[in-house]
């Protein structure tokens, strides 16, 4: 009886992750709509990246330093704040790159997701390398 109900519930949970997988509104872009949508999906998507990336290197971090207070306290908030620099140099960036596009515009706005989400993306794999063995 268990079996069956973990046969379903594993099949159910296949049906949801494909279904999110058919939610990708990437796969079919036609229009202006479709890229701008696009573009927010691909941002969002980087930025949840690097956020876990992120959570994952100050987990690391707690590893490797973890015995010895001092030197944890220390790592901790030069991560803290490279990452909060990095977040306004990425941003101040991004604006110039989507500078010749009207402010506010869809074209402005497809550029700063695309620059967000391809310089997050970079980001998040050198938060990846950091405390690896």
């Amino acid at each position: 009886m268990k079996s069956i109900f973990l046969a379903l519930a594993l099949i159910a949970t296949g049906a949801q992750a494909a279904e999110e997988a058919d939610d990708n509104p990437c796969d079919a872009v036609e229009n202006a709509i479709q890229t701008l949508e696009c573009s927010a999906y691909s941002r969002t998507a980087a930025e949840d990246l690097l956020s876990e990336n992120y959570k994952s290197l100050t987990e690391r971090m707690q590893v490797l330093y973890g015995k010895n207070p001092a030197q944890l306290t220390d790592v901790t908030a030069k991560l803290k704040a490279a990452q909060q620099q990095w977040l306004k140099t990425r941003d101040a960036d991004c604006a110039v790159e989507a500078f010749p596009a009207t402010s506010g515009s869809k074209a402005f706005t497809i550029a700063q997701n695309d620059c967000v989400a391809r310089m997050s993306d970079e980001r998040s794999e050198f938060l990846e390398s950091i405390g690896q063995e």
